[in-house]
């Protein structure tokens, strides 16, 4: 029996994608006024920021009795399950996966904690789903991993610093004074959590600051697979994938998006960029 992947919603994985690589999916929750969606199953990319503009909504991550039943159903044909989160550092999802290993016991449960989200979360799940489909157990799998996280990076700005603010991510007092300065903070995750790397004043600039940051990475000669990533901003996505791909050709490029949950905390017009070795 192979061992089964799990990711959560926030790796952003497309559905065609996760089918084929056998990755199995729990939805972390978005809620409008009293109605929760289920994040790629029940609300999509482009319908959420149609209904942000209306009204900020809340996330929650996944109850438990949904991992429960999942790593049930998966224990019919599995000893084994790699399940990979976003950050214990901004979400529960991480803590709810190993409470629920307690609660099954007729298979493994080996969690693990991306210590990040979005596309590179989604770096580890696919990687995991392909070494468990020519055969991995589980302890080698989360070795690799492991030595992923060594070579990750992820480096985003946002357009609006009143969404970081709201969701407890930046105080008031720097929100206010960012907006008023226009400053553009660019981010990243650090001990689990999301810390300003650097503050700089435009949009462009900081783009430019996370491509010279990936440029000092690709020039070691490392082989490195790197995703931008956006909110509700495709044709400035594909524009700047396109001055990367001419600046570091040798690196493996794709394009992904900030979906709902994480969409939410960041607000729409924020863009990133994460990358690590292959």
């Amino acid at each position: 029996m192979k061992t089964a992947i799990v990711t959560d919603s926030t790796a952003y994985i497309p559905k065609e994608l996760r089918e084929k690589a056998d990755i199995h999916m729990i939805p972390l929750q978005v809620t409008f006024k009293n109605e929760s969606f289920a994040e790629e199953e029940d609300l999509l990319v482009d319908e959420f920021y149609k209904k942000a503009k209306e009204e900020l909504p809340k996330t929650s991550q996944p109850p438990l009795g949904e991992f429960v039943s999942l790593y049930t159903k998966l224990s019919n044909d599995h000893k084994e399950i790699v399940s990979i989160h976003l950050s214990s550092g901004i979400s529960g999802t991480f803590e709810g996966s190993r409470q629920a290993n307690d609660l099954v016991d007729e298979v493994a449960v080996h969690s693990f904690d991306s210590e990040i989200s979005c596309a590179m979360q989604g770096f580890y799940a696919l990687k995991a789903a392909e070494m468990a489909n020519t055969g991995a157990g589980a302890a080698e799998i989360m070795n690799e991993l492991n030595d992923m996280k060594k070579t990750m990076r992820a480096y985003f700005m946002v357009e609006d610093l009143k969404h970081l603010s709201r969701g407890g991510r930046l105080s008031n007092a720097q929100a206010i004074v960012g907006g008023l300065l226009q400053i553009k903070p660019l981010l990243h995750f650090e001990n689990k959590v999301i810390v300003p790397f650097e503050k700089i004043r435009t949009r462009k600039k900081a783009m430019n600051r996370i491509a010279d940051l990936l440029k000092q990475d690709a020039a070691a000669g490392e082989s490195i697979q790197a995703a931008v990533i956006h909110a509700n901003r495709p044709e400035e996505a594909q524009k700047w994938l396109e001055e990367l791909k001419s600046s570091c050709p040798e690196v493996e490029f794709s394009i992904s998006y900030f979906g709902p949950v994480i969409g939410t905390h960041l607000g729409e017009g924020s863009m990133g960029l994460g990358w690590a070795k292959k």
